[in-house]
C-alpha cells in the first residue's frame, strides 16, 4: 500500500508551490523546444538520449550530497522512473509530434482528474462536489482540444487520433509515476535532486537496449543548423530542472495538490503557441482556462459555498 500524507488544512508553503509552477513552465517551454528539434530518431531513442544527458548533468551534483536512502524508497523511486519517465515520456514525445505542444499539454492536464477517479475506484475516496466539478471542467478541456486541428497540415490520415491515444497513455504513466515518486519520498527518500537522478537513472537503464543500432537510426538528412544546443537547452529545462522542481513540489505538498499545480503547463503554453504556428483560437483559450479552473477545484485551491 502506498503511504500518503493527510491533506494539510493550514497555509501552504510558498517554496513547493513556486517549485510546482516553475516546473510546469519548464515543461511547457522544453516541450516546444523538443518539438522544434529536427531529428530522425524515434520517440523512444530520443527519450533515451535525453535521459542519459540529464543523468550526466545531475549525477555529479547528486553524488556531492550525503545519501540516506531506505531500500523501499529506492525501489519506489526507480519504479516511478521506469513508468513515468521511460514509458511516459516516450509516449509524450510521440504525441508531441502529432498534436503539438499546447494540445498535448492540455490533455496531460487531466492528471488530477485521473488521480481522483482512481481514488474512487481503489481507495473509496469520494470527491467533494467542487472536485467533481473540477473533473468535469478538465474533461471539457480535453474534449475541446481533441476536436481542434493540429498546427501541422502534413500529418498522415489518422495521426491525430493516434496522437490523442498516445497523450492519454502518457497522462496515465505520468500520474502513476508521480504517485510512486511521492510514495518514495515519504518512505525516507533522498533530497529532490537525488530523487530526480535516481528516477532518470532507472529510466535510462531499462532503455539501454535501444542503444543497439542507434548510430544507424540517427543517420538521416542533416539540418543546416546545429541540433545539440536545442537538445541541451530542452534537457536542462524540462528534464534536469523540471524533474528536480517536480520532486521539490512532491516532497512539500500533498500529492493531489502537487499534481494539480504541475498540470498548469497548458496555460503557460498559450503565449508560446505562436512560435510553432499554432493558433489556439477561442477553443484553445477556453480549454486552457477550463483546465486551470479544473485543477484548482480538484486540488482545493478554490472551493464552492457549502462544498
Amino acid at each position: 500500500m502506498i503511504a500518503t500524507l493527510p491533506p494539510s488544512c493550514g497555509p501552504l508553503s510558498a517554496a513547493p508551490v513556486a517549485a510546482a509552477l516553475a516546473a510546469a513552465f519548464c515543461w511547457a517551454f522544453a516541450s516546444l523546444l523538443w518539438r522544434r528539434l529536427p531529428t530522425s530518431l524515434s520517440a523512444a531513442r530520443l527519450n533515451l538520449l535525453k535521459n542519459l544527458l540529464a543523468v550526466a548533468l545531475l549525477l555529479p551534483l547528486a553524488l556531492a550530497l550525503p545519501w540516506q536512502v531506505a531500500p523501499r524508497s529506492l525501489l519506489l523511486l526507480a519504479l516511478s522512473g521506469v513508468l513515468g519517465i521511460a514509458l511516459g515520456d516516450t509516449l509524450f514525445f510521440a504525441a508531441l509530434r502529432r498534436l503539438g505542444t499546447r494540445r498535448t499539454l492540455t490533455i496531460d492536464a487531466g492528471g488530477p482528474a485521473v488521480t481522483s477517479l482512481a481514488g474512487v475506484a481503489l481507495l473509496g475516496e469520494v470527491p467533494r462536489l467542487a472536485q467533481w466539478l473540477g473533473i468535469a471542467l478538465i474533461s471539457l478541456a480535453v474534449l475541446l482540444v481533441v476536436h481542434q486541428r493540429a498546427p501541422r497540415e502534413d500529418q498522415p490520415e489518422g495521426a491525430e487520433g493516434v496522437g490523442v491515444a498516445l497523450a492519454l497513455g502518457a497522462l496515465a504513466c505520468g500520474s502513476g509515476g508521480a504517485l510512486l515518486a511521492r510514495a518514495g519520498l515519504l518512505a525516507g527518500g533522498p533530497e529532490p535532486l537525488q530523487a530526480a537522478t535516481l528516477r532518470l537513472g532507472a529510466a535510462a537503464v531499462v532503455m539501454l537496449p535501444l542503444l543497439v543500432g542507434l548510430a544507424r537510426a540517427a543517420q538521416g538528412p542533416r539540418p543546416a543548423s546545429r541540433r545539440w544546443p536545442l537538445a541541451l537547452a530542452a534537457t536542462l529545462l524540462g528534464t534536469s530542472a523540471g524533474i528536480v522542481l517536480q520532486q521539490t513540489a512532491l516532497a512539500g505538498l500533498p500529492g493531489g495538490l502537487a499534481v494539480a499545480l504541475l498540470s498548469t503547463a497548458p496555460v503557460m503554453a498559450l503565449p508560446l503557441a505562436a512560435l510553432e504556428g499554432d493558433r489556439p483560437g477561442w477553443r484553445g483559450v477556453v480549454a486552457a482556462a477550463a483546465a486551470l479552473a479544473g485543477v484548482s477545484l480538484v486540488a482545493g485551491l478554490v472551493g464552492l459555498p457549502g462544498a
